[in-house]
């Protein structure tokens, strides 16, 4: 699995006073989940952000991000961050937030 090691140390980092935070592997790249849901990952050098359908289109009007098109097709709810919409300790705060903000607020 191809992902950026630096992005995932910076996550963690990010990450470090959270609870109930885990990673796995999936999507040929790494996940980061609250109580098992999905919030962030990474794929190669990209940020993956969970945002929900109803803040999909919030989340694409923010620079360098993009719709995630891992099969080809895009999936409502998820986009891509490229690295320099989250080159700063703020800027990948500020995207983290947005995916734990999604997940914190599903019912089970």
């Amino acid at each position: 699995m191809v992902y950026n090691e630096k992005l995932a140390a910076m996550i963690r980092e990010a990450l470090k006073n959270k609870r109930n935070i885990t990673e796995k592997k999936m999507f040929g790249g790494l996940a980061f989940m609250l109580k098992g849901k999905m919030f962030c990952g990474i794929i190669n050098d990209d940020l993956m952000v969970r945002t929900g359908p109803e803040n999909y289109e919030k989340a694409l009007s923010k620079p360098h991000s993009r719709p995630m098109d891992f099969t080809g097709r895009p999936m409502k709810g998820f986009v891509y961050v490229a690295p320099h919409g989250y080159k700063t300790a703020k800027a990948l705060s500020r995207w983290i937030t947005f995916g734990l903000d999604y997940v914190s607020n599903l019912k089970k």
